[in-house]
């Protein structure tokens, strides 16, 4: 198969490269090719046999690094939003009943094809710290420099420990751990779900607060707060002030990851489109932790040394 004759698709922030065939979707990777490919894969299977719509393998090449797979078109929720006269709620209902449906998924193990065993990793407290401190190797060093810089990164860690540690939930549920409107199209057969391939067993509210507070997507407080409520009404086995807790804690943990992963993507990778979402990170942020006597300290440190002008300078 020559790729270079197939369409390009606009990618993601991955390494993987789409192209749209007459009939499906070649997914091209050659760097991470394991999560991205043979992962990929084994993850939609799961979502398969559970009824979820994900995109089903139709041939793989693993040699040449390429798989051939469903294609879904192009209309995701995302889209479907730009269009002012649309009812999310009803739609972001929909969402919430795959969201349920995707916490109910118990599988932990799936054959690939190649054979090979695959076993969904634990989202534990040492992974989400790891990735928050994404910030404080990529970001921080932007506008912190020399002792200071050590000093802050060593308060910021520290606080980060803490706040995971005031987390409630331990009970692992299925997390698809990008889940938000970009991820999810809209297809003849329903709702279906894409860019799984980094599935973890973790909290129950990292999905929610994935998208309630998606960078990407603008929504106001009141669409915010329907979306929670929603879910806690078909959850009422729930703590609400328990599970409002672990929610902020990891959308705000969630949002400072993704302010380091987007400074990593300019950096390392070249890839500068996506600081312009930097300011609205920011934003999100701001909402869960100012007036919130649990992030106090963090609240202090971000405000003292990340002011305004900082967070404002991929805005367009």
């Amino acid at each position: 198969m020559n790729l270079n004759k197939l369409k390009k698709l606009t990618g993601d922030a991955s390494f993987r490269n789409f192209y749209r065939g007459k009939k499906n979707i070649f997914v091209y990777c050659k760097k991470n090719k394991k999560s991205n490919l043979l992962v990929y894969d084994a993850i939609n299977k799961i979502l398969i046999r559970k009824k979820i719509l994900a995109p089903r393998l139709i041939s793989q090449n693993y040699k040449h690094n390429y798989i051939e797979i469903e294609d879904f078109g192009d209309l995701t929720i995302f889209k479907k939003f730009k269009k002012k006269t649309i009812n999310k709620k009803i739609y972001y209902k929909k969402i919430l009943d795959l969201l349920i449906k995707m916490k109910n998924i118990k599988v932990k193990n799936q054959k690939t094809f190649l054979k090979t065993n695959y076993k969904i990793p634990e989202y534990t407290s040492k992974i989400l710290l790891r990735e928050s401190n994404l910030f404080l190797d990529w970001y921080l060093p932007k506008y912190i420099k020399g002792t200071k810089k050590r000093i802050l990164k060593t308060k910021l860690k520290n606080i980060f420990k803490k706040l995971l540690n005031n987390i409630s939930y331990k009970k692992k549920v299925f997390v698809h751990r990008d889940f938000h409107v970009s991820n999810i199209m809209i297809t003849k057969k329903g709702l279906g779900l894409i860019d799984s391939q980094d599935a973890v067993y973790g909290n129950i509210a990292y999905d929610l607060a994935s998208l309630i507070d998606d960078v990407r997507l603008k929504t106001n407080r009141r669409i915010k707060k329907f979306i929670f409520d929603e879910f806690i009404k078909r959850n009422k086995n729930l703590n609400f002030h328990e599970f409002k807790r672990d929610f902020e804690i990891l959308s705000v943990l969630r949002n400072l990851k993704i302010i380091g992963i987007f400074t990593r993507l300019s950096v390392r990778d070249n890839k500068s489109a996506y600081l312009k979402l930097i300011p609205y990170a920011w934003e999100l942020i701001d909402n869960r932790i100012v007036n919130n006597p649990l992030f106090n300290d963090l609240n202090y440190l971000l405000s003292k040394n990340f002011g305004k002008k900082i967070r404002k300078s991929y805005e367009n």
